[in-house]
């Protein structure tokens, strides 16, 4: 069963749990109704209203998501990549599937919330269920192009309106639903290796990207969408791929202050989007206090119990810095080891979080999602 619905399943049977049990109280009682009538009224009310609460979640099952960004919330379209190779997936569904982490990401849990089905990758869109919607979002991508030269979020958004166009989804459909964005982080390493390394231009090319994704945030709203999601960026001073360099011991500050400042700006770009709107359109999601918090909390419990694993240490690693996750040799044979425990562990790789990662993460970020469907626009 798919982990990442559990949430939706268990809606479920609460609803069907609760129906039975308030029916066979109902039977149980009504030969007392003569007697109390007060009571078995005051009971049948007090169901009435589980069940109104419980059906209320259940009518969430009409969103859909359309997702649009990178690895962090891309779940199959990147079908030639370590996505689709082991270890991957090992978590959940139990094979690789095309997410990168061993389990579930950001986008299964935003679709968990929303008591849906995470949607369709776009590269499956033909032989495929688009009744949850689309995931657009491709490994390796950004805002801009990137090394990689895939789909940039401009590119994913033409994808999205040119099904709007062929009429795939309807107006309704596109005012009920809920988008979710997030990119930055790999803008960020193409330009640092385009550079050298260099940060001495980086404040210039943090307000191109806050620039342009204030365009693609506005042409997502302008083609039907009315609650969208919007990732802060990473703290990506904490990547495994660069405290290697302490030996996992601390994260590097000049990079999450990067960060800091994109996600401030984002916020900002956010707040005043909302503002002319005249409603809560864009809801920001704070991946960069998110991922600290969680960290901060493994790291505490670490202290108190030195056989835990260093959440700043990946997971699944190269057994030589000529090697990642997931290597093999020309003879097939694994060049990479594994963590004894994924579900002990924060980062999954180098740049990716495991499923234990992004369900932590998921959990503070709960109260940001609350408002994506407590707010009637």
């Amino acid at each position: 069963m798919n982990v990442c619905n559990y949430i939706y399943l268990w809606c479920y049977l609460c609803r069907v749990n609760i129906y039975t049990f308030a029916m066979s109280v109902a039977a149980n009682i009504s030969s007392m109704a003569k007697q109390i009538p007060s009571v078995t009224t005051l009971l049948l009310l007090f169901f009435f209203f589980i069940l109104k609460e419980v059906e209320g979640a259940e009518a969430l099952g009409e969103v859909k998501l359309f997702v649009f960004g990178d690895s962090y919330v891309d779940t199959g379209n990147l079908v030639n990549s370590i996505s689709y190779k082991p270890p991957s997936g090992i978590t959940f569904p139990g094979t690789p599937a095309g997410r990168f982490s061993d389990g579930c990401v950001l986008t299964d849990y935003i679709a968990s919330f929303l008591n849906i089905k995470s949607p369709t990758p776009y590269v499956f869109r033909n032989s495929s269920n688009l009744q949850y919607g689309i995931n657009f979002a491709h490994g390796g991508t950004g805002i801009f192009n990137t090394l990689d030269n895939e789909p940039n979020m401009t590119v994913q958004i033409d994808w999205f309106e040119k099904l709007i166009q062929q009429k795939i989804y309807t107006k309704a459909d596109l005012e009920s639903s809920v988008a979710l964005v997030n990119s930055a982080g790999n803008d960020y390493a193409t330009f640092l290796q385009r550079k050298q390394g260099s940060m001495q231009d980086i404040p210039v090319f943090t307000s191109s990207l806050i620039q342009q994704m204030s365009i693609n945030l506005r042409r997502i709203h302008s083609l039907g969408i009315n609650k969208i999601a919007v990732g802060l960026l990473e703290p990506i001073g904490c990547m495994p791929l660069l405290t290697a360099a302490s030996s996992y011991n601390k994260c590097l500050e000049p990079f999450n202050f990067i960060s800091q400042n994109h996600s401030q700006m984002l916020l900002q770009i956010a707040q005043e989007l909302n503002k002319e709107l005249g409603k809560p359109v864009f809801v920001t999601l704070d991946l960069y206090n998110s991922f600290l918090s969680v960290l901060a909390t493994m790291q505490k419990r670490r202290s108190d119990d030195p056989t835990l694993m260093n959440p700043l240490q990946p997971c699944c690693e190269g057994v030589s810095t000529e090697y990642y996750c997931g290597s093999v040799d020309e003879k097939g044979e694994k060049k990479y080891g594994l963590c004894e425990k994924p579900e002990f562990s924060f980062f999954w790789e180098g740049a990716h979080l495991s499923q234990n990662g992004w369900y932590g993460v998921y959990t503070i970020l709960y109260s940001s999602l609350r408002s994506l469907i407590e707010t009637k626009l």
